[in-house]
């Protein structure tokens, strides 16, 4: 019998996208891997599979670039996939898609968390507030290993929600960054988080 009442849960940036690849604001525009997005997700496999990783579920967002980033890494190491909305990126409205030079709106003077980017898509602390559900849809699993494949934006929110840290003005306060596979380790010890720990396999540049 399991008597590891503890949650192990891994968050990964997916591999590189088209978006990526063309310095897109992507949002929730939909872009799927490129060929070195789909070898990054090979190599990360291939790094766990060595490592003799394991997980009970993986959990994904159902946008092309982090869906595609799991399929390769759950075929590779046989864990069952679910998607999930509640890990998407975040909505950045009419920003969706555009590169720097084809946006026509100018920023706000003042940013506060509430702001919404994009004119039409969400603020930050929204953000914040659903990868919080997506966190707490975790824990009211029965404790295990998860692997959650989803995006930058959203899991800059997850882990300021892991360690109590709000969103501030100006989008001031710590900033995680998560190139392509890079991926983030916590530990749930029934009442409070025992450890995170961030890293990416050698093979991810960006």
């Amino acid at each position: 019998m399991n008597l590891d009442k503890n949650f192990y849960v891994t968050f990964v940036r997916h591999g590189e996208s088209l978006g990526n690849q063309e310095n897109r604001f992507q949002g929730q525009a939909d872009f799927p891997l490129t060929d070195k997005g789909r070898e990054q997700a090979r190599a990360l496999a291939s790094r766990w599979t060595s490592e003799g990783a394991a997980f009970d579920l993986c959990i994904a967002s159902p946008l092309l670039r982090a869906k595609e980033t799991a399929e390769i890494v759950v075929r590779a190491l046989n864990v069952p996939l679910e998607i999930d909305p509640l890990w998407m990126e975040m909505d950045n409205g009419r920003l969706a898609g555009l590169r720097e030079d084809e946006i026509d709106q100018d920023e706000p003077k003042f940013l506060t968390p509430y702001t919404r980017i994009g004119e039409t898509g969400e603020s930050r602390l929204e953000v914040y507030l659903r990868a919080g559900r997506g966190i707490q849809s975790i824990l009211d699993r029965k404790p295990g290993r998860y692997l959650v494949v989803s995006h930058g934006g959203i899991l800059n929110m997850a882990l300021y929600s892991i360690l109590n840290i709000t969103p501030q003005a100006h989008h001031h306060g710590p900033r995680f960054w998560f190139r392509n596979t890079t991926f983030a380790d916590f530990v749930y010890g029934g009442s409070c988080v025992l450890t995170v720990l961030i890293g990416h396999p050698v093979s991810s540049e960006q």
